[in-house]
């Protein structure tokens, strides 16, 4: 195990491999049950596929039950994945539905209080202590990043400076003047925020903060980098969705930065072949899928996340980690034949004189061809020449790196929509 402080670890943290497995087998019998017991949906699931509950004995015995998708939760909504009465769910939450209905998600009183608990396991595994300052510039409202965030934080024992998203200028004179260690946000909007404190005049390696605690969307290492190397601070990832609980799903640890350790005391993770579902090895590539082990409100059992990782052994804690988030299987982009994932166009970015790490891919149909142009912002001192030379730069990088040609259009600043503190990476105007 890594060097840290086991004096900080809270009871789970501290189960060893073997009572670790033998808890989860408990408690996915138990969520099996009562997921079977309460959901219609997954009593005719379990029922069409041939198991019960009783058939799971072992934890590899879960790989027999069915999966849930995204489109059964719509299909059912707004209240159908519920197991509780309704008059025991204190909160709901809901995915913004901008490609269908929304995916509503609800939690009980001992919901509300699991997820606080992980959210300060995961903020303490990040660095932050009791009575520390944290800004939180993620979205409150119905998305669960603000609200979960906020009460973890608090659960901690933390100052909370709950500011939200948007209005970039006040956020950082909220920084200057309340000096908070920690902050918690989404990696886009924080290099908007770097590039707001330059734009004043100030410099990002002179505030208070120490630790970034960054999600809900997938970032590189290069990105790290970028925000480490101008602001000064330790940038870690947290991930979590709300379909599963929220953010404190799985926590990057401070020491180590080697991927996310998923809290699998509560959330069993899995990496499946994202076309046959085929269960992978550990440490082979594949699509996230989890099963709530503790949810009451809305059991998942075997939630497919789209997400695209590998599982790892436990380093800083006993819990296996996952990579961070390469990309989504339902973000990949066929170009051509060729795969190619938003990421992969980050990394280019993010190492091209002259461009700020703002980019946007928008998909045209041109005849039969699927045509790429990427959108990038300069940076406010780059000339046009500058620019020039980075619109080559970027397209001579894709070519070799990924082996397909695509336009590059290098923007003016703050030229690319950006919504709820993330920037929308793929425009697809094929059907237009």
């Amino acid at each position: 195990m890594a060097d840290v402080r086991t004096d900080l670890f809270d009871a789970g943290e501290r189960l060893d491999a073997a009572a670790l497995r033998a808890l989860q087998l408990e408690r996915l019998q138990a969520s099996l049950r009562h997921a079977y017991e309460h959901v219609p949906f997954y009593r005719q699931s379990f029922d069409r596929a041939g198991v019960h509950p009783d058939d799971c004995r072992a934890l590899a015995d879960l790989a027999r039950f069915p999966f849930t998708g995204k489109a059964d939760l719509r299909e059912n909504y707004p209240y159908g994945m519920f197991a509780v009465d309704r008059e025991r769910v204190r909160r709901v939450h809901a995915s913004s539905g901008t490609t269908g209905r929304p995916t509503v998600v609800g939690y009980t009183d001992a919901d509300l209080s699991l997820w606080a608990d992980m959210v300060a396991r995961s903020l303490r595994a990040a660095g932050g202590r009791p009575g520390d300052t944290v800004h939180i510039a993620y979205g409150y409202g119905l998305f669960t990043g603000g609200l979960g965030a906020h009460y973890g934080a608090e659960r901690l024992g933390c100052t909370v400076v709950p500011a939200s998203g948007g209005m970039t200028a006040r956020q950082v004179q909220l920084i200057r003047d309340l000096e908070p260690r920690v902050i918690m946000v989404t990696p886009s909007y924080m290099l908007t925020l770097l590039d707001e404190f330059e734009r004043q005049g100030v410099d990002p390696r002179g505030t208070s903060l120490e630790v970034g605690v960054f999600g809900a969307e997938p970032w590189t290492e290069e990105m790290r980098r970028e925000i480490e190397e101008r602001f000064g601070i330790d940038a870690v990832d947290i991930y979590g969705l709300s379909e599963v609980i929220g953010p404190g799903v799985a926590q990057e640890c401070v020491e180590t930065k080697d991927g996310l350790h998923v809290w699998e005391d509560h959330f069993y993770p899995e990496v499946v072949d994202p076309f046959t579902g085929e269960v992978l090895p550990e440490g082979e590539e594949g699509e996230l899928v989890f099963t709530s082990l503790t949810k009451e409100a809305m059991p998942v059992i075997r939630y497919r996340t789209r997400d695209l990782t590998r599982l790892l052994p436990g380093t800083a804690r006993v819990f296996r980690r996952m990579q961070k988030v390469t990309g989504r299987s339902d973000d990949m982009v066929i170009l051509r034949g060729v795969n190619l994932f938003p990421t992969q166009i980050e990394e280019i970015v993010l190492r091209t004189p002259g461009v700020a790490p703002h980019f946007q891919l928008r998909l045209t149909r041109e005849g039969r061809l699927d045509s790429l142009t990427v959108r990038a912002e300069a940076r406010p001192d780059a000339g046009p020449e500058a620019r020039e030379a980075a619109a080559r730069a970027v397209a001579a990088a894709v070519k070799d790196g990924i082996g397909v040609s695509v336009a590059v259009e290098i923007v003016d600043p703050e030229t690319l929509e950006r919504s709820v503190g993330k920037l929308r990476r793929i425009v697809d105007l094929r059907s237009r």
